[in-house]
């Protein structure tokens, strides 16, 4: 799976592989956004990952720091996904707590009760341009 140590892949494809985005196109405006940076720097989309290489993840309200162990070109299942990074003690105590806190405060996310009425749709499109424009 892994391979030697001179290869490299490009940011945005290994954030794919790794299945911290669902696409690369997500992945490249992530890194493109600052939302990741690799050893402590912000990037850009097209730079080179190497083995050892320390990636800081923003994403939603969570934030992951992973060390770089493989360079996988192909996004496979989510267990070999899993194989090419190393999460750090401190991003998983910070996650943990961050997710503890968010359910004791009783959030699980936005859980619509069904489809809109044609009003509700209404409603949801009047408050949308009100806030847009």
């Amino acid at each position: 799976m892994s391979r030697d140590m001179s290869e490299e892949i490009r940011l945005d494809k290994w954030l794919w592989a790794a299945r911290f985005f669902k696409t690369r196109s997500l992945a490249a405006t992530a890194v493109s956004g600052g939302k990741v940076h690799v050893n402590g720097a912000r990037t850009r989309p097209a730079r080179a990952v190497r083995i050892g290489d320390e990636i800081k993840i923003r994403h939603a309200l969570y934030e992951w720091i992973v060390i770089v162990r493989g360079l996988e070109k192909q996004r496979g299942p989510a267990a070999e996904a899993q194989q090419q990074y190393e999460e750090t003690e401190a991003s998983k105590k910070t996650r943990e707590a961050l997710t503890m806190e968010l359910r004791a405060q009783g959030f699980h996310g936005p859980r619509p009760e069904g489809r809109p009425s044609k009003k509700a749709r209404r409603d949801i499109l009047r408050l949308r341009r009100t806030h847009w424009e």
